[in-house]
């Protein structure tokens, strides 16, 4: 009995599998080195080393250094997309739950790719003109469920803030300093630790007084 030939279904998955794989090496490789030299001091032959790959197969996926940038740069913005939408919708339908579960995702994501989020505050300069705009692009569209959240919140009376944008960019700068100084926070706390303090420090300026019982959990107590 002879087995039956792999279908195109299946092939076509196993190389979009395979150059996932590739790609992430690729990307992760990248971060690593050009967070740590810059991107101008980086080769294509170094960072084909450091991600134990070919020069050719970097450029089977990137056409130079420039997009290699602007893909790592990109890749946090997609992790945002994805992630907090889905911690958000596991929260429930109650704007102030949405809200810490969005920051304790983009926690989340912020750890997961630290190289890469510093290399975008030291290296977003070297991008091109059209790069730049379509990075300003997503992160705007990846920091609207926060503003959704808060606005909610506002409606509903469990939040408090004339500013929403303001308070929206404050939970994403506090996100973003866990990579920009986890040289320093991680002396002394986790994560965990760190979501929950900033998380505290944020709602408790927000929540009315008297709904604050309810999010006793939210506001380290």
């Amino acid at each position: 009995m002879t087995s039956s030939p792999t279908t195109p279904s299946a092939t076509e998955a196993a190389r979009a599998a395979g150059a996932a794989v590739r790609s992430r090496q690729i990307l992760d490789a990248a971060a690593r080195l050009m967070e740590k030299r810059g991107s101008e001091s980086v080769s294509m032959q170094a960072l084909a080393q450091e991600a134990g790959v070919s020069v050719g197969l970097i450029y089977r996926y990137f056409g130079g250094k420039d997009e290699v940038l602007l893909a790592v740069i990109v890749d946090v913005l997609d992790a945002f997309a994805a992630d907090i939408p889905e911690a958000m919708e596991a929260a429930g339908d109650d704007p102030v739950r949405r809200l810490a579960a969005a920051f304790d995702a983009y926690c989340r994501v912020i750890d997961r790719h630290r190289h890469a989020v510093v290399l975008t505050y030291r290296e977003s300069n070297a991008l091109s003109p059209e790069g730049r705009e379509k990075i300003k692009l997503l992160e705007v569209a990846t920091s609207e469920p926060l503003r959704e959240a808060i606005r909610e919140g506002v409606a509903a009376g469990l939040l408090a803030t004339d500013d929403l944008d303001l308070v929206a960019y404050n939970l994403l700068l506090l996100a973003h300093s866990w990579a920009l100084k986890h040289w320093y926070f991680e002396r002394t706390m986790t994560l965990e630790r760190y979501i929950t303090a900033q998380r505290t420090l944020v709602l408790s300026a927000v929540i009315p007084a008297d709904h604050r019982a309810a999010y006793a959990d939210l506001l380290g107590a």
